[in-house]
């Protein structure tokens, strides 16, 4: 039998994590000695102990291992590593978001792009055939993935999209902004309409008297400082209110350029006239 102090020096695991463990339900001494109250551990919890650092180096929490101490074979540890794979993978995303926004913000600094002001213009937008794909996706890069499937459609029905740089619309129905599950739909401006099919909708847009449109030069992440510039915008014209569904225009992504800060959209929100201004 070997102390406390003995066992973490062979083992390389700190006396307080050893309490820890203890305390927990992880791993208990072999023997408390009823004199001294010392705990006492055996070599052949070694073993034990290997298996529990080994999971808690992997991120496991004290109810995942208790649960997997107690179900150890080698399926359900493969299963309970797969799905921690996938849980690693959502938070390296999260923090990869993070990190591109401070880049972003130290960019921004640098630049004194903090107080940037967009020219914001009126504009009568006419009512267009097009085709589109509407969906519900996890969060704003996925918005990709629905352009992907829509030129994939295309190609493969053989429609024709009118060819001019504003023909890349994406229109945003929710009515609040959505961390999450953001309804978006995206289209093309189409010659003629179709028969709708597998989810691709032939449609007409509809168009808006006056719609509010300020050009975004740069990358994606500009956006946001562009709808706080449109806040501006409204407090000094308060004959207007804003109306959903707001819309984006790409002009130059990355099929055009190499650089984002050559990226060029145009933001689109449809005005109501206020009519309790004076």
């Amino acid at each position: 039998m070997l102390k406390i102090g003995e066992f973490s020096k062979l083992t390389h695991v700190s006396v307080r994590m050893l309490r820890y463990y203890d305390n927990h339900g992880l791993l208990k001494p072999s023997h408390i000695d009823k004199m001294t109250g010392y705990r006492m551990y055996s070599v052949e919890q070694v073993p034990e102990l290997q298996k529990i650092v080994l999971l808690r180096d992997l991120n496991f929490g004290v109810a995942e291992i208790i649960n997997l101490l107690s179900n150890w074979s080698d399926d359900f540890l493969i299963a309970q590593m797969k799905s921690k794979i996938e849980e690693t993978e959502k938070i390296i995303d999260i923090e990869q978001d993070r990190l591109a926004k401070i880049k972003t913000a130290i960019g921004h600094i640098q630049n004194r792009q903090i107080d940037t002001h967009y020219n914001v213009t009126l504009k009568s937008i006419p009512c267009c055939k097009i085709v589109s794909l509407r969906r519900k996706i996890p969060k704003y890069s996925c918005e990709g993935e629905l352009w992907d499937e829509l030129n994939k459609f295309i190609r493969l029905e053989h429609i024709e999209i009118e060819k001019h740089s504003y023909n890349n619309i994406a229109i945003y129905h929710d009515e609040e902004h959505m961390d999450t599950d953001i309804d978006v739909e995206v289209c093309y401006i189409v010659k003629k309409l179709g028969k709708d099919k597998d989810g691709f909708v032939f449609r007409e847009l509809e168009g808006i008297n006056s719609m509010a449109c300020t050009m975004v030069y740069g990358p994606y992440e500009n956006l946001a400082a562009a709808y706080h510039s449109f806040l501006q915008w409204l407090t000094d014209h308060q004959q207007y209110q804003m109306d959903n569904p707001c819309r984006q225009v790409t002009i130059i992504d990355y099929h055009d350029t190499d650089n984002p800060e050559e990226y060029l959209t145009e933001i689109q929100i449809p005005l109501i006239e206020n009519k309790c201004s004076t």
